[in-house]
């Protein structure tokens, strides 16, 4: 068979059709874990887009996974829930890989929700102590002592599941899976595709919550991936407006190009002196957009819309890049004066620190010539000489210094005769007082009894 280099190009282009049409985006801020290698968490404390949220312990955030619920102790819940909701209604699938270790008869649940309310500012719940919500969960635990099953339930806001007397009973389907203990991540999916899966989807957020028994079960999620077959991988909180695109596109159509066409002020950088120099070196067209706010590309159908939106988008990032020119220039202006002004204080300091280095040069030259003469000059000799000194002195006053004091002792002491002299004169005062005491005791009056 024969084929055309048409025929080739028809097959080809069918093919990129086939494969466009099936394609599936994952939505970033919906999805953690979607880069292989790359760690979920930058900072190890929080994940991106997702709020984290423990009750009797705080969730443990690794490079590779967030452990909802300890290896122990047990009776312990985290929970994860997207800050984002998902609003469009068309094709999209959501995968979640878990994994659960524990003890031999270890006990608790998995809950993968999706719900028209967060839950994040509650305490994290599990299937048994949910309030009323709108929306769906999964469940994964060990129901009936199956050794691990799957189950789904549905609530449109009137059932109260924390109060319910038989909450079992409102499964509307489940599988036999066993789950604990394998090593491995599980993976759990639940899409909607082709009118499947009949649930509402206008603006629900996505949440995973997980508890444990007395006996606990160590329950962590490595990847959450959301993701659908439309060609933009990002949930903002103004998206519901496609639904309405859907619904008339001509209408969206004519918004968008009145919001392409409004006028908006030049960005500033450094205060206002990005827009002085567009105002003063190139006026701009009042008529001209200066932003361009994002669209999906499937609300611009024609091609002259198109082309509109992309000469607008590339007439935007010439000014953008003139203005940052202009702001380089200005920044190499500013680091040239500022340099001139750091080499007029340098040269002052250069003709200080040549005095000081000249200074100093001075007092190692002394230093050196110093040290050459101690070196260089022989003072044996001199010692020895006043080592001679000092004995000649010690002998001298070893000879001297006896009779000296012999010589003071003796001149300084007192005679004999005199100590004989004062020793007659105290002995002739000591009688004489003798006498005259018995001589007034005799003369004294007597006194008779």
């Amino acid at each position: 068979m024969h084929l055309t280099s048409r025929t080739l190009k028809t097959i080809a282009w069918s093919t990129l059709a086939f494969t466009t049409a099936n394609a599936q985006y994952i939505i970033d801020n919906l999805s953690f874990g979607q880069k292989e290698g790359e760690p979920i968490s930058p900072n190890l404390r929080a994940i991106p887009h997702y709020f984290a949220k423990g009750l009797g312990w705080d969730i443990e955030i690794l490079s590779d996974r967030a452990v909802l619920t300890p290896p122990w102790p047990g009776n312990r819940r985290g929970a994860l829930w997207s800050e984002d909701p998902l609003h469009h209604g068309g094709d999209w699938s959501a995968e979640l890989q878990f994994r659960a270790s524990g003890m031999e008869r270890g006990g608790g649940n998995l809950q993968l929700w999706y719900t028209k309310e967060s839950q994040k500012n509650t305490d994290p719940a599990s299937l048994y102590t949910a309030p009323k919500f709108d929306g769906l969960v999964l469940v994964v635990d060990q129901y009936e002592g199956r050794g691990g099953s799957v189950r789904g339930f549905l609530n449109a806001g009137d059932i109260d599941f924390k109060a319910h007397h038989d909450l079992d009973q409102l499964a509307f389907g489940q599988c036999n899976y066993p789950y604990r203990n394998l090593g491995r991540f599980s993976v759990l999916k639940m899409q909607q595709a082709n009118g499947k899966f009949e649930v509402t989807v206008d603006g629900y957020y996505f949440g995973i919550s997980a508890s444990s028994a007395e006996n606990p079960d160590s329950f962590e999620v490595s990847k959450f991936l959301v993701s659908t077959t439309n060609a933009y991988t990002r949930e903002e909180p103004g998206s519901q407006n496609q639904y309405q695109a859907a619904q008339n596109p001509n209408q969206q159509q004519q918004q968008d190009q009145n919001q392409q066409q409004k006028v908006q002020p030049p960005p500033r950088v450094h205060g206002n002196w990005l827009q002085r120099t567009h105002e003063q070196n190139k006026p701009i067209d009042p008529n001209i957009p200066q932003i361009v706010e994002d669209v999906f590309a499937a609300n611009i159908k024609s091609q002259q819309d198109q082309f509109a939106d992309l000469h607008n988008r590339l007439q935007i990032m010439n000014h953008k890049i003139d203005g940052l020119y202009d702001l380089l220039e200005k920044v190499i202006a500013d680091n040239d004066q500022r340099f001139d002004q750091l080499m007029g204080r340098v040269t002052p300091m250069h003709d200080q620190i040549g005095a000081t280095m000249r200074n100093v040069e001075k007092v190692e030259r002394t230093t050196m010539e110093t040290l050459r003469d101690l070196e260089s000059k022989d003072f044996k000799d001199l010692l020895r000489s006043v080592q001679l000194s000092i004995e000649r002195g010690h002998g001298a006053l070893s000879n001297n210094l006896p009779a000296a004091i012999t010589d003071i002792v003796d001149k300084g002491r007192p005679s004999m005769m005199i100590f004989i002299f004062v020793v007659i004169v105290v002995q002739v005062m000591v009688l004489g007082a003798y006498q005259l005491y018995k001589k007034r005791r005799n003369s004294a009056p007597k006194k008779y009894l």
